[in-house]
This record gives structure tokens, C-alpha cells and sequence, in this order.
């Protein structure tokens, strides 16, 4: 008797029945997988994630350099800040930085407009109870742009010729409403409603941090803290970490340029080093079509070396 094996058609599924089979718990992998990753992430975070520094607030500013809040108050009020002298995209105050003569900064024009005084006036504004600073803002809202001006810079050099920029120690003057404005944003600052009254305002839900950034950088407290932290701009700050971690070593040739004349003196600076780099970078993309450049690598062969085993094995190959 003759037995035909009868096979299945082509295409036919097996039966995953006629495979042998073993034992699997999926749970006990699922732990262990789970376990295993946890204890590896949380080693190799300990040794090399980057430090959690705890953010900067306006709160802290003011409990650690009262002196500096009222100075940058007044000076916001007096139009002479960082920020209020920027030009675009706060304000027309400058044409900005140029590269080649040409006007990069201002022709981006002013899409985010910030009225130096603004900073100062509208968390106050936002204050109910407190009836002298309401009246000072009512003062300073009321008098001509050359009068503020007049209070605002009499007020700012008096506390620059203060000892240690108190503002108790300032000598005595026609401010204005300046001073009672100066001393009711420190107020606020310490009470920490300051933040939440800048970032209020620029967009539909609030939360817009840059009128709080420019209102921070525009004092002495940011920069010191910063410059403490080796993250100044001569210190190579754009590549650096807070402390001993490392940085950002691939933003090394960015970070270079500002190190070495004439960048490191240059009002222009940020354009400057900008224009070198898109120089730079599209050289980088046409080395294949440089004349001269594209044959350096046949007159100086160090491919040949680091691929010497490879040459050895095809001598015809010549590249």
C-alpha cells in the first residue's frame, strides 16, 4: 500500500499548531525590560545628563539685589536700556547690526513691539490698593515725553553716584514720579507678581516670556550670574554648561570667532560671525565643484593611509 503525502497549496497559512512551542511569560520580560532600563537611565543620568539649575525669577532678583531692580526700572523708564535702544524687533531706536554695510536687523523690521516704559508702568498699572503708586503713574502718564525723560535720567544718575546704587542713599531731587514707580515695581517683584504681570500681555493666552526676558537682561543681576557661571561671551558661553558638564563642543567654530578680532570688538558681532559662517558653510557644500579645492585630497592622500589595506588589495584603484 503506497501512502501520496498530500501537501497544502501554495499560499496556504500553516497552522501554527504543527510548530513546536515553549513556554513564554510575557509579563516576567515586560518587568525585567522595564527594571533593566529604569536602573540603566537613572545611572546614566546621575553621570551624564546636564545640571538642573533652578530657573531665575524676578522675585529672586529683587530679594538678592534690590538696588538693581530700581536701577533697571529707572533706567527702562529713561529709554537707555539694552532692550530700549535695540532697534528691531522691539523698536526703532537703532538700525541694529549691518553686515557689509547692509541693514539686516532693521529691514526684519518691529514685529514684536516693547515700550521700554511699558515694562515698568503696566505690571503697576495692574495693582489695585496702593494709592501712591496709582497717583505716580497718573503723574508720569500726564507729563510731556521731555519732562519724563528729564525725570528719569536725573533719578538714574543719582543712583549711579549713590554708594552701592541704594536708592535710600541718592541725593535729594526733582524725579518726579520716578522714584515712587522705581520702588512700587520692587514691591511687586518681591511679592512675585511681576512675572505673571509681563507675561500677561503679547499674545491670545498670556505666557509670552519675552518682555519678562528683556525686563531681566536688561539688569546686572542676569549677566553677573551668568559670567559667574563661566557663560559670558568671552568665556565661550554659547557652548558651555553651568558648572563642569560639558557643552556643546559641536558649536565650537561658532562660538570661536567671537573670541578673535575683529569680532570680539565689533558692535556687529552677531551679523558678522553669521555672514562667515553661511560662507563657510557653502564652501563646505561646493568643495566638489572648487577647482583646487576639490584636488587637495589626491595631493595630500591621508584617505590612502587611514584605507591602506584596501589600496593593497586593488593596486588599480587609484582614488
Amino acid at each position: 500500500m503506497v501512502t501520496i503525502a498530500v501537501r497544502p497549496p501554495r499560499g496556504t497559512t500553516p497552522d501554527s499548531h504543527d510548530f513546536p512551542t515553549r513556554p513564554y511569560d510575557l509579563v516576567k520580560e515586560f518587568v525585567i525590560a522595564l527594571v533593566a532600563m529604569t536602573l540603566l537611565t537613572a545611572v546614566l543620568a546621575a553621570a551624564f545628563s546636564s545640571p538642573d539649575e533652578k530657573a531665575i525669577t524676578m522675585q529672586g532678583w529683587a530679594t538678592a539685589d534690590p538696588a538693581d531692580v530700581v536701577a533697571t526700572a529707572t533706567a527702562e523708564l529713561a529709554g537707555t536700556t539694552t532692550s530700549a535702544t535695540y532697534g528691531a524687533p522691539y523698536n526703532h531706536a537703532s538700525d541694529g547690526q549691518k553686515l557689509l554695510g547692509l541693514p539686516l536687523q532693521k529691514w526684519g523690521g518691529v514685529r514684536i513691539p516693547v515700550d521700554s516704559a511699558d515694562l515698568v508702568l503696566q505690571p503697576l498699572e495692574a495693582q489695585t490698593g496702593n494709592d501712591a503708586v496709582t497717583s505716580a503713574v497718573q503723574q508720569w502718564r500726564a507729563a510731556s515725553s521731555t519732562q519724563q525723560q528729564a525725570w528719569a535720567t536725573g533719578y538714574s544718575d543719582a543712583l549711579a553716584a549713590a554708594p552701592g546704587g541704594d536708592p535710600a542713599k541718592a541725593a535729594t531731587g526733582d524725579y518726579g514720579p520716578v522714584p515712587e514707580l522705581a520702588a512700587g515695581l520692587l514691591a511687586v517683584a518681591q511679592s512675585g507678581g511681576l512675572e505673571g504681570g509681563l507675561t500677561s500681555s503679547g499674545n491670545f493666552y498670556g505666557g509670552d516670556q519675552t518682555r519678562a526676558m528683556l525686563l531681566l537682561s536688561d539688569g546686572a543681576y542676569l549677566e553677573d550670574l551668568a559670567v559667574a557661571q563661566k557663560l559670558g561671551g568671552d568665556q565661550w558661553g554659547m557652548m558651555n554648561e553651568t558648572g563642569n558638564y560639558p557643552g556643546q563642543p559641536w558649536m565650537w567654530l561658532y562660538t570661536f570667532w567671537y573670541q578673535v578680532q575683529p569680532f570680539s570688538t565689533s558692535e556687529n558681532a552677531d551679523a558678522l560671525v553669521w555672514g562667515l559662517m553661511m560662507v563657510l558653510t557653502l564652501a563646505l557644500m561646493f568643495v566638489p565643484l572648487i577647482p583646487g579645492l576639490r584636488d587637495i585630497p589626491r595631493w595630500i592622500p591621508v584617505h590612502r593611509l587611514i584605507w591602506r589595506d584596501h589600496y593593497r588589495r586593488h593596486p588599480s584603484v587609484r582614488r
